[in-house]
């Protein structure tokens, strides 16, 4: 006796499994599973994937679209400064309830790993007391991984070293930086390196901001690189934005791939976000803020795609649906061969999954059962669609259902009724 049993779905890989649950854990994946369950789900011709996982977000400034005010330039840079006026005006409830309504509409998505940056420029460190909250509160369906992130600079805040350090001592567990907003090139390569050897000591993972910026000499990535060698860093360093590659001379590139290759970092653009917010100085030809995804793909550098934002200071849209994501990721990086849609799903699942070191991720016996099973046929046709989400299991427990969006329709000059299902149209 199972205590789930989801029958009939169709795997991200084409085959038909039916998959049986017992407590926290699959317990088996099969094409025929006869047996009993206290609960089963039909998903036959409906796509069953692993939870969608966002390996870059702000849950501290979520959903506080317009607070202060909005940002009217729609620049980066105005994004930080509003969002420095409104992390010293904000309580910790507040943030709170803001991230509990962000995570809601994350989990009812799919969206059950997250890993979030949280500023710790403030000494005050709500901004920290509040995500930490929040991880506490999610942990039974959303696995919640924090960065401590100096937001004005390791450097060019008075105290952003030391409340950096703070924050890790406080539970945060991945180390964060923004080299490129420090006052001077040195003083950024020189962050990489102290925030590097600081992850080294503690044994942590590292996500840099890294060069979110049109200028083709912010080569901070480079650093990076270098730093994961030296440290032995490898696979626990990813650099996000990366968004100067955008503007930097080929032959450069065609060094500096293999160099982040060679040193196992990951990259995560956000395609949502740095396609507004790059290019604003520009007039035409005008720059899309989105790094060389496909190029580092064909070096084996492992590339995720990242929300980043929803409705905050930054950017006044999104809904937290990571295939929202993939489908601009998709556009703006050209991938439109059949195996590159694929693998734009597989960079929301399995991919972001790896970057974030995601325990016991996946559809196999022993992993933890999350899972979601989609309005979709395939991997492809989930992107294109945007489907609903039948259901959503996280840990075990149905924690999410919505209904299908078909629709049936009574087309005038038409005798029969039509079905439209998956994005196809049929005879009802």
């Amino acid at each position: 006796m199972f205590d789930l049993l989801i029958k009939g779905g169709t795997l991200p890989d084409g085959t038909q499994r039916d998959i049986a649950i017992t407590g926290t854990r699959i317990a088996a994946i099969e094409p025929k599973i006869e047996a009993q369950a206290h609960e089963v789900i039909d998903a036959t011709g409906d796509l069953v994937a692993p939870p969608f996982v966002d390996p870059h977000f702000h849950l501290d400034a979520t959903l506080s679209y317009g607070l202060p005010r909005v940002n009217a330039s729609g620049t980066l840079l105005e994004g930080i400064s509003l969002w420095g006026e409104l992390r010293d005006q904000t309580s910790v409830d507040e943030m709170v309830d803001r991230a509990l309504t962000y995570c809601d509409w994350a989990a009812s998505l799919g969206l059950l790993t997250i890993r979030s940056h949280v500023d710790t420029t403030p000494d005050h460190l709500n901004t920290v007391t509040a995500m930490l909250e929040v991880r506490e509160k999610v942990k039974d369906y959303i696995d919640l991984q924090l960065v401590a992130f100096p937001q004005d600079g390791l450097y060019r805040s008075p105290t952003g070293r030391e409340n950096l350090l703070r924050a890790l001592d406080m539970g945060v567990e991945v180390v964060g930086g923004i080299p490129h907003f420090e006052r001077t090139m040195a003083d950024g390569a020189a962050s990489v390196r102290d925030l590097c050897e600081i992850a080294a000591d503690r044994g942590l993972m590292v996500d840099l901001h890294c060069d979110e910026s049109d200028d083709p000499h912010s080569r901070h990535i480079e650093t990076l690189a270098y730093e994961a060698q030296r440290l032995g860093l490898q696979g626990r360093v990813a650099g996000s934005h990366l968004t100067s590659m955008h503007s930097m001379d080929n032959y450069y590139v065609s060094k500096l791939l293999p160099l982040i290759a060679e040193a196992g970092i990951s990259a995560i653009p956000n395609p949502l976000i740095n396609i507004v917010l790059q290019g604003r100085h520009d007039s035409y030809p005008k720059r899309r803020g989105l790094t060389r995804v496909k190029e580092m793909q064909a070096l084996g550098i492992p590339v995720g795609w990242g929300q980043d934002c929803v409705r905050d200071p930054w950017y006044s849209l999104g809904t937290g649906d990571m295939l929202d994501v993939a489908f601009m990721g998709l556009h703006v990086a050209q991938m439109t061969h059949p195996d590159e849609m694929a693998r734009c799903f597989t960079m929301v699942t399995e991919t972001n999954a790896q970057i974030v070191g995601a325990q016991d991720y996946g559809l196999k016996p022993g992993a933890q059962a999350s899972l979601v099973v989609l309005d979709a046929a395939n991997p492809t046709e989930a992107i294109r669609l945007r489907p609903a989400r039948l259901a959503v299991v996280a840990k075990g427990k149905v924690i999410a259902r919505s209904p299908r969006g078909d629709a049936e329709l009574s087309l005038p000059g038409r005798p029969d009724k039509i079905r439209r299902r998956h994005g196809v149209v049929s005879p009802a």
